[in-house]
Order: structure tokens, then C-alpha cells, then sequence
């Protein structure tokens, strides 16, 4: 008989209350998790195999909203993972749950010893502590790693520092993936990531022109800071149950109207509605940047090729698709 799958926990709080329910006395991979790149995975693997060790659960510690967001609220933050896809990722890493933690005013000023000793000893109990070579907390970011193995020593758990990864001299950072993502190089951005970027929104209604054009799409905003480069790529997608492949193109549609960034995915060997549902779109490969054409002609004829060059790359990806648990 198949194992049924593993409930993930799910457990937010704030600096001053929070209780970790099933997660109390977790080795806890600590961590703000943008994209649950292949940095990010080396953390949760060691605090995965630390917690089966001691027999304890393990989980993400992670904190909502990105702490640049509460500090520099007027700059916009292109944010690899908005939170339900960073645990739908973080789910299927096999962690037994993710804390998020309130990122406020009170987390903001507790200091790096009471974070250690309020929060992490009284409040979650913890097992072990694994975090990233460059992880600093607490007011003003006092606490080291350093710091952090050293209290960890004086109050009874481990803490393990991982260190820094690279990927062919590059470092494997989530800053190295916007940098990666805002050039449009979506399959370095999946190097880094270990599988490819995606994002999932709502199929909303468009203008109806891919219809009338021989491409019907299924149109999508994303958040106003993603930083993807405008153009066509080659996409996969995941509707319910079903996979499709298909070509998008991300930005403002220069040959009508220059508006709002817009995604509009048309789905090959497809024919049905999905109007209302929430999808997810997975960017497998890059064809051709964004451009005004002449003509509706000329634009038809793009398209005809892009999706040509789009089913190129989806062939040459295989099955190539982010892994995704339930939350």
C-alpha cells in the first residue's frame, strides 16, 4: 500500500506570539527562501538530515514580508516566490512545515540574543539550526553565524553553517537570479534554481486579439515588480491536473497599445477555458525580446515563428517542470 501523503504544518506568528504547535522542537533551516534556489535546498538537506538524526521534525523558519520589503517599503522587490508558491516549494523539499514569522516593527527590534533566546529556545524549542554562510538577524543585523553557533553551544543545540554555493563561478544567490531572470536567461535562472522559474496567477480576460489573431491566450498579471525581462518564451504550464506546453509572451504589446505588462500564455493542442482558475507557468526558454511590428501580418507571422522556436525548446527541456508540493 502507497504511504499517505505527509501533512505540511503551516504555523505564523509574530515576535511575540507564536506558537509553533507541531513544529515545537524542529531543527529548523533559517532563511527567507526566495525561490527556494539550489542554496537554499543545502540548508533544508542538512536540516533534514540533522532532525531524522534526533528524531525531530524538521522545518523553515522564514519571515513575511521580505525584511527589505519592511524596511525600504517605497522600493518594489522582485520576488522570485510570493509566499503560497515558496511553500508549495518548500513542501515538496520533504520538510515536515514552515514558521513564518511576522516581519514587523517588534522582529525589527528584538536583538540577536533575544531572537536566540526568546524565539528560538523558549518559543519554538529547537532541535538544531542550520543556516546560509551570509545570514545575519536581529536588530540591525547583529547576529552572525558566527554568533549563532557560538549561543547555540552555551544553550543546548547545534547549529550548522552551510557554505556558499556556486554554479560555474557563479554564486548561487536569489539576487543571481533576478539578475538572470531580468535579462530574460531563463535556463540559467533554472541552473541556479535546480528546476525551472515559475509563477502562478489568475486567467483573467484579456482584449480577446489572440483570439482574433489565431493564438488565443490565457492572459495573467504578475505582480507590478516582477523583473522578467519583456519578450517570448517557451512555456510549460500546469492547469488542474494537466500539463501543456505552449509559448507566452510577457510585456506591454507595443504593436497595439503599450499598456500594463501583461502575461499571455497560448497553449498548444488546446481548447478550453480557464477563465477564473489559477495556473502555473514555468519558463523553459527564451525565443526573441519583445517589438513593435509593422502590420497584423507581420505580427502573425512572428508568432507562427516563435511558436515553432518555442516547441524547439520545450522538445530539447524534456519534462522540465518546477516540483511542487500541497500545502
Amino acid at each position: 500500500m502507497s504511504q499517505p501523503p505527509k501533512t505540511f504544518h503551516v504555523v505564523r506568528g509574530g515576535a511575540h506570539g507564536l506558537d509553533p504547535g507541531p513544529l515545537r522542537g524542529a531543527v529548523v533551516a533559517i532563511g527567507n527562501f526566495d525561490g527556494v534556489h539550489r542554496g537554499h535546498r543545502a540548508v533544508i538537506a542538512a536540516a533534514r538530515k540533522r532532525a531524522r538524526k534526533l528524531g525531530r521534525p524538521a522545518a523553515a523558519l522564514t519571515f513575511a514580508p521580505h525584511p527589505r520589503q519592511f524596511f525600504k517599503p517605497q522600493e518594489p522587490l522582485f520576488l522570485l516566490s510570493a509566499e503560497r508558491e515558496k511553500l508549495r516549494l518548500l513542501s515538496a523539499t520533504g520538510l515536515d512545515g514552515a514558521v513564518i514569522m511576522r516581519f514587523d516593527a517588534a522582529l525589527a527590534g528584538t536583538s540577536a540574543q533575544d531572537f536566540v533566546e526568546r524565539i528560538l529556545v523558549e518559543k519554538l524549542g529547537v532541535g538544531a539550526a542550520m543556516i546560509g554562510f551570509d545570514f545575519h538577524f536581529g536588530q540591525n543585523r547583529g547576529g552572525s553565524p558566527a554568533y549563532l553557533a557560538e549561543q547555540g553551544q552555551k544553550l543546548g543545540f547545534a547549529v550548522e553553517v552551510v557554505p556558499p554555493l556556486e554554479d560555474e563561478g557563479r554564486p548561487v544567490s536569489s539576487g543571481s537570479v533576478r539578475a538572470a531572470l531580468s535579462k530574460g536567461r531563463v535556463v540559467e535562472a533554472a541552473e541556479l534554481l535546480g528546476a525551472p522559474w515559475f509563477v502562478s496567477a489568475e486567467v483573467i480576460h484579456g482584449e480577446k486579439r489572440g483570439r482574433e489573431l489565431g493564438f488565443p491566450t490565457a492572459n495573467m498579471r504578475l505582480d507590478p515588480a516582477c523583473g522578467l525581462k519583456h519578450g517570448i518564451y517557451a512555456v510549460r504550464v500546469a492547469a488542474g491536473d494537466m500539463r501543456y506546453d505552449g509559448v507566452a509572451s510577457f510585456g506591454r504589446r507595443p504593436t497595439f497599445d503599450n499598456g500594463a505588462p501583461l502575461l499571455e500564455v497560448f497553449l498548444f493542442d488546446f481548447d478550453g477555458d480557464l477563465y477564473g482558475q489559477a495556473i502555473d507557468v514555468a519558463f523553459i526558454g527564451w525565443v526573441r525580446p519583445e517589438r513593435k511590428f509593422d502590420g497584423i501580418e507581420a505580427l502573425k507571422k512572428a508568432m507562427s515563428a516563435d511558436a515553432a522556436q518555442a516547441k524547439d525548446a520545450l522538445r530539447r527541456a524534456g519534462k522540465a517542470f518546477p516540483k511542487l508540493g500541497d500545502i
